[in-house]
């Protein structure tokens, strides 16, 4: 009782303030996800990173501060940073723990990232700046060298951890359709077995729950990513998420909505895995179907808790290869990238997207974004911050923007036209031979008005009936929304009419 008492005193003396953002504030946000080590070096030097190798390349949490305006320029405001705690130091065979997911130690920090006192800078920089930090988290497992009985136990820190009963008994998964398995047999493989730890355990659910507010406390965080949450009981999260106590987005890596609506039950918001995967295949070549990506989205608005307001949606992560690793048709990749920015969730940007990076599986898709230059005038850059100055604007001038459900107004296998007014976003995967043509005649538009596309900056307007017609030229995609003045990227804002009236 009394170590309790004195760690909740040190959390509060210790801790930084926090914008206790809500989840209707996140809605409003963007992120960008970044690898740490591989993100930015402390002295803004640009060291060699052989991915292959799956070693530390030295980024870290100063190198983040020092490149904040290249994050805030695209129209970020929320970065989400890998996980902060201690991991194993050996070089395995699997390589090193420079991800950040192997973790040794819950209440140490990584040393390779920095400092306590440097996460400190990093949260406190970005509210200054009136940016969300998110921390990835990592609870279902700790990361071991060898399996039992050869395990050591006793490496695992604190004590909660420090035998062989505070982890379920070595098991591999081998059946997810077996939901005992999956969430008490272990992760990863012989060179690094995932020991998974025993989240029936009372004594270590408390620890758990007192760690995660801990931590967000100390360090300022405005939310956490959680990993693996499949493996863990579905009724160990919301006591978990409450002790955070700010918004909770986690990874449910299954593409079946019926599977992924029940964590929505039990957290604020998933990653939006299900769409993911048919987002990939509509886009990733000329054949793929565009109405799949629809119908997933319309299942998932009716499973999911909150709909898909409450998602994050990604084109790309750490886990997958990156889009231009299997299709390089730049028509594509801007349909593809603008999905996101354009859906009900939370945008999610994978640092490395924007510079073109074509890494394949992991390791690969983990590269040093340090060796781009973080070159700003390149064309994914510039269409990011379109897709994020478009989103932005449409959030400022409606009130009923995040809480609109997008609908399809158009749904063939080759196009979609996809309403969240005061957007009109017009997708198609026939890539960059192709000029692609939408006739929507009931987008809700007035007669007349003058709508602007976030990507050509050209402008078109609604017919008698509301209806809109455009065609695009080499396959790019259209981001429509009403224009009233001149501001931003294509020198006009994205207004409705009653937001300068």
């Amino acid at each position: 009782m009394i170590y309790v008492l004195c760690r909740l005193l040190l959390a509060c003396f210790l801790s930084l303030p926090v914008f206790a953002a809500s989840a209707q504030d996140w809605q409003k946000r963007s992120i960008y996800q970044l690898v740490t080590d591989r993100f930015a070096t402390s002295d803004g030097t640009s060291p060699a990173c052989d991915t292959s190798k799956r070693e530390y390349c030295n980024g870290t949490w100063q190198g983040v501060i020092g490149k904040l305006d290249y994050i805030q320029n695209m129209g970020f405001d929320a970065i989400w940073i890998s996980p902060v705690v201690a991991n194993i130091e050996e070089t395995t065979a699997d390589g090193q723990a420079y991800h950040g997911y192997w973790t040794e130690d819950q209440n140490s920090l990584n040393p390779h990232f920095g400092t306590s006192d440097d996460l400190k800078l990093l949260s406190t920089t970005l509210h200054e700046r009136s940016m969300y930090l998110m921390i990835d988290v990592v609870v279902n497992h700790m990361a071991a060298t060898a399996l039992p009985p050869n395990l050591n136990y006793s490496a695992f820190a604190p004590a909660n951890f420090s035998k062989s009963s505070d982890f379920h008994p070595f098991c591999w998964i081998t059946d997810y359709s077996n939901q005992t398995n999956v969430e008490q047999c272990w992760l990863g493989d012989s060179n690094v077995p995932l020991a998974d730890v025993d989240t029936e355990d009372p004594s270590i659910v408390t620890f758990l729950n007192g760690w995660i507010h801990d931590l967000v406390q100390v360090y300022g965080a405005d939310g956490i990513r959680i990993d693996t949450v499949k493996h863990i009981r579905k009724d160990f999260w919301p006591n978990f998420t409450a002790s955070a106590a700010v918004w909770s987005i986690g990874e449910v890596l299954d593409g079946d909505v019926q599977y992924v609506s029940q964590y929505t039950e039990v957290l604020d918001a998933v990653l939006d895995y299900p769409a993911f995967y048919p987002l990939t295949a509509a886009f990733g070549n000329t054949s793929g179907d565009l109405s799949a990506l629809a119908q997933t989205v319309q299942k998932e608005q009716s499973a999911y808790r909150l709909g898909t307001s409450m998602t994050g949606s990604f084109l790309e992560n750490q886990d997958n290869p990156r889009f231009q690793s299997f299709q390089t048709d730049q028509a594509l990749v801007l349909n593809a990238m603008t999905w996101p920015f354009v859906q009900d969730g939370v945008p999610i940007l994978y640092y490395g997207q924007e510079q073109g990076y074509t890494g394949a599986n992991d390791p690969y898709n983990r590269e040093a974004l340090w060796l781009s230059g973080y070159e700003e005038d390149k064309p994914l850059v510039i269409h990011v911050r379109m897709l994020n100055a478009a989103r932005k604007a449409a959030v400022a001038s409606s009130g009923n923007f995040l809480s609109t459900q997008l609908t399809f107004l158009t749904t063939t296998k080759n196009a979609l036209a996809v309403s969240k007014p005061p957007m009109l976003a017009l997708l198609s995967n026939g890539g960059s031979s192709s000029n692609p043509s939408w006739s929507v005649p009931n987008a809700g538009y007035k007669s007349g008005e003058t709508l602007i596309d976030a990507v050509s900056c050209n402008t078109l307007k609604a017919d008698k009936q509301g209806g809109v017609s455009a065609q695009s030229f080499n396959g790019t995609p259209k981001v429509n929304s009403l224009l009233y003045r001149p501001i931003g990227p294509c020198s006009h804002s994205f207004r409705t009419s009653h937001s300068l009236l």
